[in-house]
Order: structure tokens, then C-alpha cells, then sequence
């Protein structure tokens, strides 16, 4: 064994390229996928400690309309009651916002010893901060607003409280559960295609090598060495370099997922309303583990056989029929399938036949190109593209694969943002948007506004009503809780609005009362139509209404249905009230004082358009920042190991290009051929690619978009991008045959026969 070892490792003395592109794929490939495992676990770990933590609870409110105090904290303890403060304290960016609790005060919220210790732990990190030192915040920072409220425990009715004090209901934020596991699983699936790409590479330059070392191992054993012997090294071997690889490539992972992590942790909670965790820590051993898995499993896989050849457990002939089979199965269930993870496996079939397929498919074509060619020279061209074809295949499916991703995200990541920006125009119409104060009265308000000339005459506004109601469609149905959404007057703030379905003019009988609006995801969720009637529940109402429209809500997954704020009953109990206002020729100061006056309050709570559009901009584009760090680091690994296999490929059949010089051709003609071979090997797959990537972007909009979020975008292609590709896979193309050039200028032994290195193809 003290001498197996180095005999067998000279080989990357010979050839220390390989051996440097293993070393590098192995690093990159680990730090892509633990950067996108580290972000996925912490905001995984993030979102079920908010939902446990800020999930929707009961808070105490004052009839008279007036903010709670310290003052009301204590006398509804004094008088028995379960309530706890809840100070939330929002900072200037970009500290952002925390919450203070009262530890000692939540003791009693505890139902069972297990949520009692939930409670009970020390609060020593952001967002959750001990009450006192959340006040201390207000104190120290003068531009820091606090709001308290008192939660109650879910065990005290409504009725044990005082006279003066009536029960909401209390959230932080959203139920966003299923729009937040989805928005991690997109990351997850990257993840694994990042894996799958990167063990086609590895295998491949792997491959090559034991193919080269097949002469070695047989002079080993001619030397007595058994076969045992040789896999355990190989097994050393592959050990030694995966732990010098994997380990800094975990390390830089972790680092790159630090780099991202504040971009993405405000995505997280301004999307989500879910902060991204300090403390949080997916931890060393299981990105160690897998990617030590996945290195052996890909390169040791034929259990290390020394002829280095894949097993051909399928016949010639079944390969492209099993491809197609696959392919055909994955396009029907892609279609069909009701759940995402039968899409998922539907989209996994399909990789699988395009990737038996591709070479098989290249060498048909080389073949009948040259039973087809008269000219010798173009005859051998086409067969040494078949030969590039099959022995490349690997990293030609892997760069396929990458290519397909790079182009679907891209074209997802376009459309949405172009959807996204059309929707906004749509909901951002309004200049200004006024909340209500507590205890205010929004009639009194349009009231007033309706009576003002210059605003009638030159701008718009709509009361905006937001709660909950139930819905079902016949009496004899069990009725669905729903969001409700109340405006009016209808004005050109909501006519402009853009519909996915609609019968005759909506507006107008939407206006009169005599008909509902509801989001698409909830159209999609129950099946329902334009024109089929509703039975909707607000308060102690019910009435029966047809559905007008459909409109597009992007962004949650909630059902949500839109009715006339004139329709609603005096006993239902708003979650939210505002008005959306462009003031006009009146002036928003105008406004602000006669509102003021009318709800005798010296303080208004008035939001600009220009900020919140800038804001929702700015969390849209740091939400799409990891995806497009990922999928772009992931095609520059794929085109980097295919231009490190190409040559080291190239390099074992320089002996052979050079005797295209018996034949005739000057180094220019012989130079010219191999750019040919190599930029029709790279286009070739960059065509291949684009049918893949226009089904996956089908899929990821029409398919698996619907079903994690609940509503669909626009399909749309980009042929400008394509040509960037295409592009792209030329420039890969160019390079491997130049520096394909610099080989042909070096000496180079002649093999004793023709299949010692290329593995058996001329």
C-alpha cells in the first residue's frame, strides 16, 4: 500500500488540470448549495417560531376609543384577567422593528407545560426583547414609535371583562404560512438542480480520468496488485480530496449565505412579515455529510470499477425508447397532476428522458450527417462530433440542464416583474392613503370629502374596509371563512383595475350593490365563475350575490372577496379602515386639516404613494436576489467544467487531430476544423436547451406557481435572451477550441493503440 498509493496518484502529477477542476467543482458546488440550505433553514426555523409567536390572538380594547396603558394592564390584573403587555417598537431603517414582552406576565397564557416553557425562556435577541428593554429603545432614540397592546389568554371569555373594554382580534402579521413554504421550496428545488448539475459534472470529469488510468491499473495488476487493493485507494483517494474540498466549501457557503442574508431576511419580512432570526443556525455536520454523500455516490457509483466505463445495463436500442417513454409520462403528468409534488416528479421525469435522449440524439444526427456527406473531410467531421457527442455527454446534459434553468427563472423572474409592476400601478393608484384613527367614524369622513367640489372635480378616493366574512354557495353548504375587502365610491381608482374575468360592465352593477368581486386564488381554489351566485355572511347579514369579476391578487394566498362598503352592516367590526385619496387641486394639506377637524384628532397617520411603491420595489428585487445569485453561479459552473472537460478531452486526441496534417490540411485548416467541432458541440446543446427551458418556464408559471400561491402569471418568452445564450454557449465553444490550438503547437506521444485514450472511439 506505501507504494500503491503514489503509483496511482501520479496521475494527477500528469495531469494536475483534472484534478484542479474536481477540486473546484466539489468547492463551488458546496458553497452554492450550503448557502441556499443555511438561508432556507434559518427562515424555515423563522417562519414557525412567528407563526407560534405572533399568531393571531385576542387583544383588549378601550370602548372610548383611546390607546390602552400601563394604567389598563393593571387594573385588568387586578381584577383577575390573563392579559399580557405587548410593546412593538418601530425603529428608523435600517434597524427595523422589535417587540417587547412581559415574560413574567405571559406565564399564565401557558395552556401546557410545553408552551409554558416557550414563554419562559430567556428573551435575549432580536425581534423579541424583554418589555423593558424594548422601552428603553423608545427612550434612548427619539425617532423610534412604540405601540402597546394587551393580549388576552384565549381561556378568558369576552364577557369576564369590565364594561369599559371589548375583545379584537390581534396578528403581527399574516397567516403566510403556505405562501412562505412555497417561497422556500422554490429555493429547496434550486438547491437540488444546483446538486444534480454538479454530480453530472463531477461524474464526468471523474469518468475521464479513470478512463486514462486504465493502462496504470493494469500494470498493477500485473504486478500483483489485487483489485480490492485498487478501489480501496480509490476510496482514500476520493475521501482525501471531497474532505480538503467540502469543508471551506461548507465554510464559504455559510459566508455567502451572510453576504445574502440581509437582503433576503428583509424579503422575508417585509413579504411574509417575517423576520430572518439572529441565533438561527443550520449547523455544520448535515452540509458535510450530504455533499461527502453525494461525491462519493457520483464518482464511486460502478462500486469503482478500474476500467473506469459506465455499466451498459440497457441495451443500445431501449435507451431511446425508455427516454421517450419518460419524457411523454412527464409531459402528461405535468399536465394533469393536482398536487406539486407529482409536478415536481413530473418535471424530474422529464430531465431524466432529455438527458438519456440528448446524446443518443446527437449521435443519430452525426451518423446520418455523415452517410449523407460526399467529402471525406465533412464525412469525418460528422463522426468525430458523434464521438465529442457521446464521450462529452455528461457535462453536455449538465450545461443543457443549466441552460434550461438559467432561461425558465429568467423568463418567471421577467414576467413577474413585469406583472408585478402593472399590479402595482393598479393598487398604488392613489397619491395618499389615510388610516383611520381608532375610533373614528369613515362615514363622517366621506362624508366630508364627498361635499368638496375641487375634489370631485379633479381627483379621486375611496373608502378601503378590510375584515372577515363567510361565503358558501348554497344555504345547505358549510359556510368558508374569507377576507373581505369594502370600497367605495367606485371611481377611476378601481374602473382602471385590470380583470381577469368579467361579465358586461362589473363596475357598474358592482356600484349598485348588486353584485361581488373575489381574487383569483380563491376562484381557483373552490372553482368558482363569473356569474355564479354566492351566499356571503357579513356580521349578522346574509344575502346572496353573483360574482362579477375576477381580479388578480398577487402576492398571498388568501381567498378574498370584494363587496360595496355601503352594503356593510352596522354591526360588522372592521380589521382595518383607510381612505385612498389623489387629492387634485385641493391639495393633500387641505385634506389632512379638514379630516382632522372632522374627527377631532391633531394627528393623522398619511402614507405617500411615491415611499411605498419605492419600498415595495426595493422587496421585490431583493426577494429575486439569491435566485438569480444562484442560477447564474450555477451556469458559470457548468460552462466552466464543460470548457474543463472539453480540453482535457480534447488534449488525449491531439495524436489524433494532428494526423488531419497527413491528410492534407495546413494548421490554419486543421485550427478551423476544431472551432467547427467545438462551437457546433456547444450550439448544438444550447438548441437543445431552449425547448426544455420554454416547457420549464410553462410549468413554473402555469403549473406550479398556481398550486403553491394560487395564482397564475402571464406565460411570456424572451428571444433576446435566448440569443444571449446562444451566445454564451458560442463563447464556450470559441474558447475550448482555442486553447484546443495551443495543445495541437505542444508534442505529443502516439499512443500504442488508437482506444488507449479515447476509450475506444476514432
Amino acid at each position: 500500500m506505501k507504494l500503491l498509493l503514489p503509483a496511482l496518484f501520479s496521475h494527477y502529477r500528469r495531469h494536475p488540470l483534472q484534478l484542479l477542476a474536481l477540486a473546484l467543482m466539489i468547492l463551488v458546488a458546496t458553497m452554492l448549495w450550503t448557502g441556499v440550505h443555511h438561508l432556507t433553514a434559518q427562515a424555515r426555523a423563522s417562519l414557525g417560531q412567528s407563526e407560534q409567536a405572533v399568531a393571531e390572538r385576542r387583544q383588549v380594547e378601550r370602548m372610548d376609543g383611546q390607546p390602552v396603558t400601563v394604567t389598563d394592564f393593571v387594573t385588568l390584573r387586578r381584577a383577575g384577567l390573563c392579559v399580557m403587555p405587548w410593546l412593538e417598537v418601530e425603529r428608523p431603517a435600517p434597524a427595523g422593528r422589535v417587540v417587547g414582552v412581559d415574560v413574567l406576565a405571559a406565564g399564565c397564557f401557558a395552556g401546557t407545560e410545553d408552551s409554558a416553557q416557550g414563554w419562559n425562556q430567556p428573551l435575549n435577541g432580536e425581534p423579541f426583547l424583554d418589555i423593558r428593554d424594548a422601552a428603553a429603545m423608545v427612550t434612548d432614540n427619539g425617532e423610534a414609535k412604540a405601540s402597546l397592546s394587551l393580549l388576552l389568554a384565549d381561556s378568558v371569555p369576552a364577557s369576564a371583562l369590565p364594561g369599559d373594554y371589548r375583545v379584537s382580534r390581534f396578528s403581527l402579521g399574516p397567516d403566510t404560512g403556505e405562501l412562505g413554504e412555497s417561497f422556500l421550496l422554490n429555493l429547496d428545488a434550486l438547491g437540488v438542480l444546483v446538486l444534480l448539475i454538479t454530480a453530472l459534472l463531477l461524474r464526468s470529469v471523474y469518468q475521464l480520468g479513470l478512463a486514462q488510468r486504465r493502462d496504470s491499473f493494469a500494470l498493477l495488476h500485473r504486478f500483483g496488485v489485487r483489485e480490492l487493493q485498487i478501489r480501496l485507494a480509490l476510496v482514500l483517494e476520493i475521501l482525501v480530496l471531497a474532505a480538503l474540498c467540502v469543508v471551506p466549501g461548507v465554510a464559504l457557503g455559510r459566508l455567502l449565505a451572510g453576504l445574502l442574508g440581509g437582503g433576503f431576511g428583509q424579503a422575508l419580512d417585509n413579504l411574509f412579515d417575517t423576520p430572518l432570526f439572529a441565533g438561527q443556525d443550520a449547523g455544520w455536520l448535515a452540509p458535510i455529510a450530504l455533499m461527502m454523500a453525494v461525491v462519493l455516490g457520483v464518482c464511486l457509483v460502478d462500486w469503482f470499477r478500474p476500467a473506469g466505463r459506465i455499466t451498459n445495463w440497457l441495451p443500445g436500442a431501449v435507451r431511446p425508447a425508455l427516454a421517450l417513454i419518460a419524457i411523454l409520462a412527464g409531459l402528461v403528468l405535468a399536465l394533469l397532476a393536482p398536487t406539486l409534488a407529482l409536478v415536481f416528479g413530473a418535471v424530474a421525469l422529464v430531465f431524466v428522458g432529455v438527458g438519456l435522449l440528448t446524446p443518443v440524439l446527437l449521435s443519430a444526427l452525426a451518423r446520418r450527417g455523415a452517410s449523407a456527406a460526399g467529402d471525406p473531410l465533412k464525412r469525418w467531421q460528422f463522426a468525430e462530433y458523434g464521438v465529442l457527442a457521446r464521450r462529452l455527454a455528461l457535462p453536455l446534459v449538465a450545461l443543457q440542464f443549466a441552460l434550461a434553468m438559467v432561461l425558465a427563472v429568467q423568463a418567471l423572474v421577467t414576467v413577474f416583474e413585469a406583472t408585478f409592476d402593472d399590479w402595482l400601478d393598479q393598487r398604488l393608484a392613489a397619491e395618499y392613503y389615510v388610516e383611520l384613527p381608532r375610533g373614528a367614524d369613515s362615514q363622517a369622513a366621506a362624508d366630508w370629502l364627498q361635499g368638496q367640489p375641487e375634489l370631485a372635480e379633479t381627483g379621486d378616493w375611496h373608502r378601503v374596509v378590510r375584515g372577515r366574512a363567510e361565503f358558501r354557495r348554497t344555504e345547505a353548504e358549510a359556510a368558508v371563512g374569507v377576507d373581505l375587502l369594502a370600497v367605495s365610491p367606485v371611481t377611476g381608482l378601481l374602473t382602471q383595475w385590470r380583470l381577469l374575468a368579467s361579465a358586461g360592465q362589473p363596475w357598474v352593477g358592482f356600484e349598485r350593490g348588486e353584485g361581488l368581486l373575489i381574487n383569483e386564488q380563491l376562484a381557483r381554489r373552490y372553482g368558482l365563475e363569473v356569474g355564479e351566485s354566492l351566499v356571503l355572511t357579513v356580521a349578522e347579514r346574509r344575502w346572496s350575490l353573483p360574482v362579477l369579476a375576477i381580479y388578480p391578487d398577487y402576492g398571498r394566498p388568501a381567498g378574498e372577496v370584494m363587496i360595496n362598503a355601503s352594503d356593510l352592516p352596522v354591526s360588522f367590526r372592521p380589521g382595518f379602515e383607510g381612505l385612498s385619496i389623489n387629492p387634485g387641486t385641493l391639495g393633500m394639506a387641505a385634506i389632512e386639516a379638514g379630516l382632522k377637524q372632522v374627527w377631532q384628532t391633531d394627528s393623522l397617520t398619511v402614507r405617500e404613494n411615491r415611499r411605498i411603491r419605492a419600498l415595495a420595489d426595493a422587496v421585490f428585487d431583493q426577494t429575486f436576489l439569491l435566485t438569480r445569485a444562484m442560477t447564474v453561479l450555477t451556469l458559470i459552473l457548468a460552462a466552466s467544467a464543460l470548457l474543463i472537460m472539453g480540453w482535457v478531452f480534447f488534449s488525449t486526441r491531439v495524436w489524433y487531430y494532428r494526423l488531419l496534417a497527413v491528410w492534407g490540411l495546413r494548421d490554419r485548416e486543421v485550427a478551423g476544423q476544431l472551432v467547427r467541432l467545438a462551437v457546433a458541440l456547444t450550439g448544438g446543446i444550447a438548441l437543445l436547451a431552449l425547448p426544455l427551458g420554454i416547457w420549464l418556464t410553462w410549468v413554473l408559471v402555469h403549473r406550479i406557481n398556481p398550486l403553491a400561491f394560487g395564482w397564475s402569471l402571464p406565460m411570456a418568452v424572451y428571444p433576446g435572451f435566448w440569443v444571449e445564450l446562444l451566445g454564451l454557449s458560442l463563447v464556450i465553444g470559441l474558447t475550448i477550441a482555442l486553447l484546443m490550438r495551443r495543445q495541437l503547437q505542444q508534442p505529443a506521444t502516439l499512443p500504442v493503440s488508437a482506444t488507449s485514450l479515447a476509450g475506444g472511439d476514432r
